[in-house]
């Protein structure tokens, strides 16, 4: 009886108030696999200030409390019972004369399932908002996820549609974006000199784009088939990890291009067998099909590294079911990024049909070769970085750059010529334009070296300046450091017991060595005193490393269920941010609590730095 008349109390309070704004709770649900046939699911729900919710317990006598029911959900089996993650709070409530649990600001609740079939989670949720001693009526909200091809309705069919098109715009938007990367930018010259001789260029240049297409997508595909027949053991999302950062790749691409730049130089010239050649054009093997293919997978490897985010994406969308999508947003994405290539590639064809005047044509492929120089130095940087060889430190990265572009300064000014070239006999007013560019450029590198200028701009292509050791005591801090002086952790049990002692949200960053893009991060946007404040005094750093080669004790091995075993800190951080948070791409930065549940989804590379103060504002709110 006394709940009755409580509750049509409340209801005569709430009709009283309809027309005011009533507060709601927001509510999302996320769906993390954390197994080949399981999945969690996280609901979290997000109170207005003062305001709070009743928790899930059920009393005699006491106010509804709060109902989670899956029960419409399908292709999955509910695996233990639903679970609080956030501990609600015992209060004694004078209007029920009993202690009763409330929530207020946060609730999260989890739930495993076991994946029987193509799944459709559905969560309906029954709650009531209260304020003081008055509820609201109770708020009824349906969350529902996708996980396959669950049957559905016209409304939701037409949903996805949308949603595809979408993920297609996106990736679209994502390969035009691409080629403007410090990972993949290096390639713009590479593509122009070798298309520089080309005959028939419209046709070799369309192949080229071509052959970019299909290098992205088949393998795509190949490793979507694999996953859908074979279950996600059966593919390491560390593979293209592995070819942005290994020793062996970054070595062959160094190779490579100091091989193109002595070509350029006048060397020697490129050719392949015959037997490689275009049988209309046996002429020149480096213009024959094999030689555009061999350039347009040199493309594809070497620009891994910045392509990650749609890459890992992708993958993570195949393991969760998804197959059709995948390979339609892979075709997208590589048709934009094959484009600007195509159209350099048929640039350097017309020019080649053009009046030749003065031998510019020279001096084009010269200034090319001494950037090609000066950019194989990032390959080399990446693996000196990811097994800490300490053979190319910042310093003598820059000296090397200096040099290169100086020389490069003083050809373009005429103090000097090579030997196949003719005589200059002036200096042309575009010569004299790229002339005094390099030379001002060269400057500023000499004013970097002395630390005069930062050289936020060439971040993503130089190694880090050194840092000194940080967290005494840290695990890996006598080889790993954080940028600007910044204090933190390079493991998660550290930082999970660092978090509880202090009562700290922790700042997960998935970074990398060779990641171009974090570095641009650190340089641009976590240099701002805002940003470095609040890293500093409100939160718990922890940077995990994707790609280092450091062997780790034998008693620190991962070993999987498919037998095999990491043995370095770069494998290991890479599957066990993937397993845990489903994330395989660079930068990738999240906010988690001690326990390790996430308070803060994914942000990734963005140089807004007022979009990422909002993101560690709201990370340490919801915290």
């Amino acid at each position: 009886m006394k709940k009755l008349l409580l509750s049509i109390f409340s209801l005569i309070i709430a009709i009283g108030v309809a027309a005011q704004d009533v507060p709601q709770i927001d509510w999302s649900m996320e769906i993390k696999q954390t197994s080949d046939s399981t999945l969690q699911a996280i609901i979290t729900g997000f109170i207005p200030d003062n305001c709070y919710s009743y928790g899930l317990k059920t009393y005699d006598d006491g106010p509804n409390p709060t109902i989670l029911d899956f029960s419409a959900s399908q292709g999955v089996e509910a695996e233990g019972d639903l679970v609080t993650v956030t501990p609600p709070e015992v209060i004694y409530d004078e209007v029920w004369g009993m202690e009763i649990e409330h929530f207020s600001s946060e609730a999260v609740f989890s739930q495993n399932f076991k994946i029987v079939a193509p799944y459709r989670i559905v969560c309906n949720i029954e709650c009531s908002v209260c304020e003081g001693h008055s509820c609201y009526p109770p708020q009824r909200e349906e969350l529902v996820s996708e996980g396959g091809a669950a049957s559905s309705s016209e409304e939701e069919k037409s949903g996805r549609k949308g949603a595809l098109w979408a993920l297609i715009i996106e990736a679209i938007l994502w390969g035009f974006a691409a080629l403007l990367t410090p990972c993949v930018f290096p390639m713009v010259p590479m593509t122009v000199s070798f298309f520089l001789k080309g005959t028939n260029s419209k046709l070799k240049a369309a192949l080229y784009g071509l052959f970019i297409v299909l290098l992205y997508t088949v393998p795509i595909a190949l490793i979507i088939l694999l996953t859908r027949f074979f279950g996600g053991e059966a593919v390491s999302v560390g593979i293209f990890n592995w070819i942005a950062t290994a020793w062996l790749p970054n070595l062959l691409f160094f190779a490579i291009f100091i091989f193109f730049a002595l070509s350029f130089f006048g060397l020697f010239n490129i050719e392949l067998p015959a037997w490689m050649g275009n049988k209309s054009d046996g002429k020149s093997g480096r213009d024959s099909l094999g030689g555009i293919f061999f350039l347009a997978l040199t493309l594809v490897l070497v620009s891994f590294s910045c392509t990650g985010p749609i890459v890992g994406s992708v993958l993570i969308k195949s393991i969760q079911g998804e197959f059709f999508v995948p390979i339609v947003t892979m075709l997208a994405f590589s048709l934009a990024f094959a484009l600007p290539f195509v159209l350099l590639a048929m640039f350097p064809g017309l020019l080649k049909s053009l009046p030749k005047s003065g031998g510019w044509l020279d001096s084009v492929k010269i200034v090319i070769a001494f950037i090609e120089v000066a950019l194989s130095l990032k390959f080399l940087s990446v693996a000196d970085q990811t097994y800490h060889w300490g053979i190319l430190p910042r310093s003598l990265y820059l000296v090397i750059w200096i040099i290169t572009f100086g020389a490069m300064s003083l050809y373009l000014w005429g103090a000097y010529k090579f030997p196949h070239e003719a005589p200059l006999k002036k200096l042309r007013p575009v010569r004299i334009g790229f002339a005094t560019i390099s030379s001002a450029f060269t400057i500023c590198l000499i004013a970097g070296l002395f630390n005069v200028l930062p050289l936020k701009a060439l971040s993503g292509y130089l190694p880090p300046q050194k840092q000194e050791t940080v967290s005494s005591g840290a695990k890996y801090s006598d080889f790993l450091s954080f940028p600007h002086g910044l204090t933190g952790y390079f493991t998660l049990e550290e930082a999970q017991t660092a978090s509880k002692a202090e009562g700290k949200p922790i700042f997960v960053q998935f970074t990398g060595h060779g990641c171009v893009n974090c570095r641009e991060m650190e340089a641009r946007v976590w240099s701002d005193p805002q940003v470095l404040d609040i890293l500093k005094n409100k939160y718990i750093l922890c940077a995990l490393y994707g790609d280092d080669k450091t062997k780790v004790p034998e008693a620190e091995w991962l070993y999987k269920k498919d037998g095999k075993v990491l043995k370095t800190l770069g494998e290991i951080n890479t599957y066990v941010v993937y397993q845990k948070y489903g994330i395989s791409s660079q930068p990738a930065y999240l906010v988690i609590d001690y326990k390790g549940n996430v308070v803060k989804d994914l942000y990734s590379y963005n140089l807004s730095i007022k979009d990422f103060i909002e993101y560690l504002e709201s990370g340490c709110v919801k915290f």
